[in-house]
């Protein structure tokens, strides 16, 4: 099958040709519709987790998937050759993802069924971006007319907790700067706007002069938004490993990270096919394509990229 792998630390993205995997006890073999782009990704292919996580090269990219069963492993009993599936790769070891034509997942953790009123594209795009974005608003302990300022609201993790964070009754100040930006968070529910390459947390104490109560923070430099989160709030993120990295006399700091459950997964793909929700997917790309997908993300892509192998 072919892949787009990282061949050893400091190389680049090659597409090769290799064997199809066989899917192992309590494994499903997906083949895959689609795939989606996310940071894991970048930080992989550009070394950044060399000694945090164990990688097996030649590494297969990827977290994100959606696609069809076309094999089970010993055990399997919830799914069946051709079930419509989607979810992130979970696998302890940095190496067999999933851009390429074929994947193995465990049932376990990282796999659920994708509704039929959801298309391939749109349920790759949900998987990590989702369950992480899931993940900060439930530790946002958000409440009816909660203020919460979301920094990163145009990315994918972003978008989703717009979304969850308006259907919880809360309040959005969204960051955004481009007409599309910011039609595009307001659409989802945001109400009001800051411009994030301007000076975030002043632009929203004049707005609430108290800052508000949650800071939900998927991007750029956390310090420099903390000052918007008012005494006693709430400031979670996607992106500090502990709480111990930033200097916080009078609030609650809470490190997040996706937990891709089958229930979560689920949820969320429900929501979607109901139209309670909605994936933003700005482009798409081939799989001999990805260093594009990555650049254009790198650039600040609106919403998710999808990988077609």
């Amino acid at each position: 099958m072919r892949v787009i792998t990282l061949p050893e630390f400091g190389s680049a993205l090659e597409l090769i040709e290799i064997d199809t995997p066989q899917p192992q006890n309590g494994e499903v073999r997906v083949r895959v519709h689609a795939a989606s782009v996310n940071g894991f990704d970048l930080a992989v292919a550009a070394g950044s987790l060399d000694g945090v996580l164990e990688h097996r090269f030649p590494v297969v990219l990827g977290k994100d998937f959606a696609g069809v069963v076309d094999a089970l492993g010993e055990g399997v009993t919830d799914y069946a050759v051709g079930d419509r599936v989607f979810g992130v790769v979970t696998k302890a070891h940095v190496g067999d993802g999933s851009f390429g034509e074929f994947v193995t997942v465990p049932t376990a953790t990282g796999l659920a069924k994708l509704p039929v009123e959801v298309d391939f594209a749109r349920g790759a795009a949900l998987g990590l971006a989702g369950t992480a974005a899931q993940a900060a608003v439930d530790a946002a302990e958000l409440t009816e007319g909660s203020t919460v300022l979301i920094v990163g609201a145009t990315g994918g993790v972003g978008n989703q907790a717009v979304q969850l964070a308006v259907a919880a009754g809360a309040t959005v100040i969204a960051t955004a700067r481009t007409a599309l930006g910011i039609a595009q968070v307001r659409m989802l529910g945001a109400t009001e706007i800051v411009d994030h390459t301007q000076n975030i947390s002043q632009a929203v104490r004049t707005l609430h002069a108290d800052g508000v109560d949650v800071v939900l923070h998927f991007a750029g430099d956390a310090a420099t938004v903390l000052p918007a989160l008012r005494s006693g709030g709430r400031f979670v993120s996607t992106l500090i490993a502990s709480p111990e990295q930033l200097s916080v006399v009078d609030a609650v700091v809470v490190p997040i990270y996706a937990d891709p459950t089958p229930a979560v997964l689920g949820r969320l793909a429900d929501s979607l096919a109901a139209g309670r929700t909605s994936v933003t997917v700005q482009g798409s790309y081939a799989l001999a394509d990805v260093a594009d997908a990555f650049e254009a993300f790198s650039d600040g892509a609106r919403g998710k990229l999808v990988i077609l192998p």
